[in-house]
């Protein structure tokens, strides 16, 4: 008889269990799909492979004008070097090039020395040199 009443029971709460799940709505915002989505994508790194390199650092300024005016005189000279501006609180920094090695930074620290005396070689992370097709 207790058999029978726990099974009747036990069978009378599955089906309940079952009929509720189905019932069931979820409510939400349109825009919590659009976020996940967009959480979701696999975006690719924003920066370019870098290897171990140097660079020379050609000139430090407060006035970022200044640091710009020299990056101009620079790329007139030298156009297929590229140039990067970074800013270490309080200084806007000029560096250039990527070099793979030291004796390639120092032919161009050679003949800039004239108009930036106070330049000098650093070792650091940089992008991959562009290749001979990708200079014309």
């Amino acid at each position: 008889m207790i058999k029978k009443i726990l099974f009747s029971l036990f069978l009378l709460i599955g089906l309940q269990v079952i009929s509720q799940e189905n019932g069931i709505v979820v409510k939400k915002d349109n825009r919590i799909d659009a976020l996940v989505e967009k959480q979701g994508r696999i975006v690719p790194p924003a920066i370019k492979p870098q290897i171990d390199g140097f660079r020379i650092q050609l000139f430090f300024d407060s006035d970022k004008n200044a640091v710009l005016e020299a990056r101009s005189r620079f790329v007139t000279q030298f156009p297929t070097v590229d140039t990067y501006i970074e800013f270490n609180a309080p200084y806007f920094v000029l560096k250039v090039g990527d070099f793979r090695t030291r004796l390639e930074a120092e032919k161009i620290k050679v003949e800039v020395e004239a108009s930036y005396p106070t330049s000098f070689i650093i070792q650091e992370k940089i992008n991959l040199p562009r290749l001979e097709k990708d200079l014309e």
